[in-house]
Formats: structure tokens, sequence, C-alpha cells
């Protein structure tokens, strides 16, 4: 299964018709996808739960990454959720918050192991009340020692959100931020969104000018860490700068959302959750949720598998809504083809498909057949919406199509 998995990463990101010098970017993206990237998904689950329409029939895939998405769907109430990844790290972080909304004994248990992530107790407690109950293979993950030594249970007793792919780009930015006398936390310190804009104009904004920040960022291996592979960069920057483009994404994360209300924004300034008693938290981690994630989470399955395999395995007209991150940015058109084709034949009449691009259009339109795309209805009006307000502020575009 590993080399299985390891065969497909490599065919979805190492393109076939690049230079040489381009392959050998591809081929180490996909040996830094392999382990731990995101401990927090860094897409917003309020906007998806609208634009997807959840109804109590409703069967969901997603695309698991942290799982932190698939969990909050449940407070949508859906017949079922299946998160599926190719990612081992992703699927055992999955089983592992699972495990413990099952078994540990109430909120403040679960609140500190996830949330906070830094507690020395959280070893002992996931010794005595998550790993008995865990699947052999997420065990042995979260039991197996890191490059470093340490086991990887380890990481919640030092602040997970702090590992990873993401979270170690994350820190580096920090490192930067600091050597150019820049303090990031200043920006979760304002009091409303005129000073979060003094805060950005003052402070962030102007190392986007610095010569070396814009040579590193037009390099597409300092983007690795947030886990855009060099075909997905391509799209990113278009004919601008990689530095304008990052820029005017981070003014959206620091200035368009109130820090109060945005998790996302306490993750990349702070990183990790704000420790207030009415902290921003993704849903599935929200005390009012509890009662609600306890008596749905049988309904999630996190499952290694690639996502095209799984969905072409399901039978004719039994899904209703799809989840695909950015994955379609790493396709070429037959690989478009094949995975759409693959959707329509298993969605219900009013299925949804939910998913976000680097750039802001569509990237189905002159890429997908013809044949394909003309059984979908594009909500125009709802992806626009739903763009404005995802406070992750990541990407160029949230798209939502339904089948007519």
């Amino acid at each position: 299964m590993a080399t299985q998995a390891k065969r497909i990463i490599e065919d979805a990101v190492i393109r076939k018709d690049a230079k040489v010098g381009d392959k050998l970017l591809d081929k180490a993206f996909a040996l830094a996808f392999k382990g731990l990237v995101y401990a927090q998904i860094w897409e917003d689950p309020v906007v998806d739960m609208e634009g997807l329409d959840i109804q109590p029939d409703s069967r969901v895939m997603s695309i698991a990454s942290g799982s932190c998405n698939a969990l909050s769907y449940l407070t949508a109430n859906p017949a079922s959720v299946t998160a599926v990844d190719l990612n081992h790290a992703h699927v055992a972080l999955g089983k592992l918050k699972i495990a413990a909304i099952k078994h540990l004994p109430n909120y403040e248990r679960f609140h500190r192991f996830f949330a906070h992530a830094d507690h020395k107790e959280n070893a002992e407690v996931y010794k005595t009340m998550i790993a008995p109950h865990l699947d052999p293979e997420s065990r042995a993950y979260w039991e197996k020692r890191d490059i470093r030594g340490r086991k990887r249970i380890s990481y919640f007793t030092k602040g997970i959100y702090r590992k990873g792919l993401l979270g170690n780009f994350i820190g580096l930015a920090h490192v930067f931020a600091k050597l150019y006398k820049i303090d990031l936390s200043k920006v979760l310190e304002a009091q409303t969104l005129e000073e979060q804009r003094e805060v950005f104009e003052r402070e962030l904004a102007p190392v986007f000018e610095k010569k070396f920040i814009r040579w590193l960022t037009d390099q597409p291996a300092s983007l690795f860490g947030l886990g855009i592979p060099p075909a997905q960069f391509e799209h990113l920057a278009g004919d601008e700068r990689m530095a304008e483009v990052l820029r005017r994404r981070l003014e959206k994360l620091a200035c368009d959302f109130e820090v109060k209300d945005n998790y996302f924004a306490w993750q990349a300034f702070g990183r990790g959750y704000s420790r207030s008693e009415n902290a921003p938290l993704p849903p599935y981690l929200q005390r009012a949720n509890w009662s609600a994630m306890q008596e749905r989470v049988d309904r999630l399955e996190v499952t290694r598998a690639n996502m095209v395999d799984w969905i072409g395995g399901r039978e004719e007209a039994s899904m209703d809504r799809f989840v695909l991150l950015d994955a379609q940015d790493w396709m070429n058109n037959a690989q478009l083809d094949d995975l759409w084709s693959k959707i329509t034949r298993a969605s219900r009449p009013g299925a949804r498909v939910l998913f976000r691009t680097a750039a802001e259009p569509s990237l189905l339109t002159g890429r997908l057949d013809d044949a394909i795309l003309g059984k979908w209805n594009y909500l125009e009006e709802v992806s626009a919406d739903l763009t404005r307000r995802d406070r992750s502020s990541i990407y160029g575009g949230v798209h939502v199509y339904e089948l007519a």
C-alpha cells in the first residue's frame, strides 16, 4: 500500500511533459508531502457547509487532510461523511480525533488535547484513554519516533500546530518576521478591523517589497510548506510576482475578518488557537457542538484511499456532496475528465461539488469535457459569495457546482 500510495502521489504531482529541472522540483514536493502536512486543514468549513447545503440524507465525501472539516460537517447533521486521503499521517490524525471524541470523558479534556494541544498530561491521556481504542496502523504512526527521536504523539505535548510541513513553514515565516523586526502578534492584539489594517500596512505590507523576499517567493520550492506543488505555483502566480499575490492573500487574512472570529488568523500570526474563553475554533472543537460530535461521530469514516478510485467504486447515484479541496489544481485535462465522469456517475440528482483553486476563476471551463461539464450548473453567485467570506484567505476561488 505504501508503494502504491507513493506512486499515486507522484503520478498526481510529477508532470510528465515537464523539463528535467521542473520534474526534480515535482519529485521534491512529492517527497515532502509524504509526512504530516496539515495539523489543521486550511479551508473554512463554515462557508463549505453553506455552499454544500448539507441535508439529513446527504452522503458526503471529502479529502481528509487534517479532518477538521470532515468532522465539522457532522454539525450539519448529514447521513454520513467519508474522508479519504493518501497521506498516512492525515489518516492517522483523523482516526485519533475520532477515537478521542468517542472515549475522552468530557469536552474539557478534548479541548485541552486538540485546541491547546501542548499539555504534558496529553501523553498520559493518549496512553490510557485513546491508544487502546486506535486501530493498529494509526497507533503505530503516533507511537513511532520521528527523525529527532521523539514519539509523534509528543507533538500534542509541545504544540501540534507548530509541527508538520505547514507548521514549520509558518514558524519559518515568523523567523523572517523577527529578522525584519516585525511583530506578527500585533495583528492579534488589534481591537477593530481598522486597527488590524493599520498593523498590516505598517508592519506586514513593507516586507513584500524587500528584494530578498521577492526573490525567495519567486522560487517554487519556497511554498512547499503551504502544500503548493510547482504546477499549482504557476496557477497561483499567473503573470504576477508571487510576492504581490501573497501580499494580497495575507491582506485579506489580516484585514477582512475580525481576529476574534477568525481562527485561521490565530494559526498564522500566533501559531495556535487563542486561549481566550471565547476563542474562535473550528466547529468540531466548539463546546456548543460537543454533544452533537459525540452523537454523530460514528457517521464519519476516515480511510486511506485514492480519491478518484474511491469515487469510482461507489454505486451509481449514491452520493450527494463532494469536497475536493484544491486537488484539481494538480490535475491535467485527462485526469479532470476521469474524476468528473466518476463523480457524475456516483451523484444523485441535486448533488453538489465544492472545490478551491489557487487562481480566482474555476479551472473547469475550457478544460473539462463539455459533455461532462454540461451536466453541471455552476453556482456563480454562491461561489463568489463564499470566496469573499472564506476566512482562510489563501485561495483565489471557492467554487460550487450542482448536478443539473
